[in-house]
């Protein structure tokens, strides 16, 4: 119980009773050295029974450490639906990876018996974990933890809406894919859905609506409105000023924001839904290097976000890019609902999204059974019936493998003869002696059945013409990306396919007199725009796979710099750089 994750630096009568253990690392105990290290730096405090340390749905600014005591992590305090969460005693610390990104807290921390409390600005805790890597390690693999539990728990506000509603799917994919604490309720069959809608006196027609602390609610939010209540970012750029501009935080952004950042550039990482990219949606990448076991995409993007951020990158979500234009040496790109940042140099790493199936029938079942990306979050929708996937790419494999451990039978569809022509080997092994798995090759879907939800698919194949009929719930499409260029395609040079030309392409399609007088060619990642770059999926010829969008994103910055040391402007500063 309390005492089985204790260090051997804690006294045995330190025990709280009811104290919540240890949950996958995810409430570890500090060591004496490790309180005595950030004691140093903080100031103690007493605290008394009631007293409320962190208030859900108000920013905290401040690492608390129990030293004395016990704390409640209490769901809708103050409420009659109010729960505790969890208990915790001496060398326990508060918070959740919400602290770290600046949102506003899902719980409120309560004193439960009276004791002592440590508490340490949070940007002295930044510079403390730096100097010490394993506190650092320690409370980042912490926050991750709790954050899932969080998640898990159904914790934080509520989408109130309809299943067929293409609304409630867009607010509920924004906060699966930024992994915000929140619970659905369906209007459909959820018994609470009616009760709720009359406690607001709001009608069926009204919804979807968001439900934060059963005091405030919000009737079919936009994506940034969700975003401002839970202070995901800041309600407006007013136009900000920076030395990079990297729109897209897939791996290539993040990881360009990352590399950027911590060679002094100001930076703004901007995203239209989350961070993470395609990439971010992925169940388990198990072929990039350093991660043994594998890692989940929506880890490696937090992972990339906090490091980013560490650095001290600017991370906007949402913000939708509209327009990219040249201004006096430098670039104005335009976000919808946000306003316009300029910068010296910008890298495009939009990525590329998945293909749209199109056969008769999918249109009004996109979104409800039609997915084009395979979380927790579809899975959920589809836990009990048979469901198909269709590509023979490595996404199509991991998202196979993910839905087999969760459904009674994985159907794949894979156009081709071969199963491992296009995905890798370690995916083609699994899947093949998964007893869950039936792979069909040379197929084709051509039509899709249901009204309001997918009810079966036609299949066809394409080298004997028959067809049959495959009753599943959902379908899971993984057939070739397109580039998310659309607002670009009249500033940068593209390929016959819409991608991004860099390098000797890119300068030879460049128009007019654009690159004269620059002193140099166009470099590997640069468009047709002198200090514009493109990195990872959305540039032409580029390899599509995480590591290489990582490698790519890096290397954007050393070209980066490689521009700007052909230039006379003056690179901005944070404020607070001493530069």
């Amino acid at each position: 119980m309390a005492g089985d994750d204790r260090p051997p630096e804690a006294a045995p009568d330190e025990a709280v009773p009811f104290e919540t253990p240890d949950l996958y690392g995810a409430y570890p105990r500090l060591s004496q050295a490790q309180i005595a290290f950030l004691a140093e730096h903080g100031e103690r405090f007493r605290v008394e029974p009631g007293q409320v340390l962190v208030r859900e749905g108000e920013r905290c600014a401040d690492f608390l450490v129990i030293l004395n005591g016990s704390i409640e992590i209490v769901e809708a305090h103050g409420t009659p639906d109010e729960r505790v969460l969890r208990v915790h005693g001496p060398g326990r610390f508060l918070g959740e990876l919400g602290l770290l990104q600046g949102q506003v807290a899902f719980y409120t921390a309560r004193v439960r018996e009276p004791g002592e409390v440590l508490s340490l600005p949070l940007d002295r805790l930044r510079v403390l974990v730096a100097r010490d890597p394993i506190l650092g390690d320690l409370v980042l693999r912490a926050y991750l933890g709790r954050r899932a539990l969080l998640v898990g728990a159904g914790a934080g506000f509520r989408i109130l809406g309809s299943r067929y509603s293409p609304d409630t799917r867009r607010l509920r994919e924004f906060a699966a894919r930024n992994r915000l604490p929140h619970r659905w309720i369906d209007l459909e069959s959820d018994e609470e859905a009616e009760a709720l809608l009359r406690r607001f006196s709001i009608p069926p027609e009204e919804t979807p609506i968001v439900i934060w602390r059963d005091q405030r609610v919000l009737r079919n939010p936009s994506n940034a409105e969700l975003a401002r209540l839970i202070g995901l970012s800041s309600p407006s750029i007013e136009e900000a000023r920076s030395d990079l501009i990297i729109v897209g935080s897939g791996p290539a952004g993040l990881a360009a924001a990352v590399y950027s950042a911590s060679e002094g550039l100001t930076t703004d990482l901007m995203d239209t839904i989350a961070t993470g990219g395609q990439a971010g949606t992925s169940s388990l990448i198990e072929n990039y290097f350093g991660f043994p076991a594998g890692i989940s995409g929506s880890d490696l993007a937090e992972r990339g976000e906090l490091q980013a951020r560490k650095f001290g990158a600017r991370v906007w979500v949402p913000a939708e890019a509209t327009s990219l234009k040249p201004e006096e040496g430098a670039y104005r790109v335009t976000f919808a609902e946000r306003g316009d940042v300029v910068a010296h140099t910008v890298v495009l790493a939009t990525g590329a999204k998945y293909r749209r199936l199109e056969v008769p029938g999918i249109e009004r079942l996109e979104g409800a059974s039609v997915y084009y990306a395979a979380t927790v979050y579809e899975a959920q929708q589809c836990s009990a019936d048979p469901v198909a996937v269709v590509g023979g790419g490595n996404s199509a494999g991991q998202a196979v493998l993910f839905l087999a451990k969760r459904v009674p039978r994985v159907h794949l569809l894979v156009r081709g003869p071969d199963l491992a022509a296009k995905m890798s080997r370690y995916l083609v092994d699994q899947i093949e002696r998964h007893p869950r798995v039936n792979v069909i090759l040379n197929s084709e879907v051509r039509e899709a059945e249901g009204d309001d939800v997918l009810r079966a698919i036609v299949v066809e194949n394409n080298r004997t013409g028959e067809r049959r009929k495959l009753v599943v719930r959902a379908m899971f499409v993984f057939i070739g990306t397109q580039p998310r260029t659309a607002w670009l395609a009249d500033v940068v040079a593209l390929d016959d396919r819409g991608f991004v030309l860099t390098g000797a392409a890119a300068q030879a399609r460049a128009s007019g007199t654009v690159w004269e007088g620059q002193g140099r060619v166009c470099l590997g990642l640069e468009t047709s725009l002198p200090g514009v770059f493109a990195a990872g999926d959305v540039r032409s010829g580029s390899v599509k796979r995480v590591a290489s969008a990582v490698g790519e994103g890096a290397m954007a910055i050393h070209q980066v710099h490689e521009h700007l040391g052909h230039t006379t402007v003056d690179v901005a500063r944070h404020p607070d750089d001493g530069r």
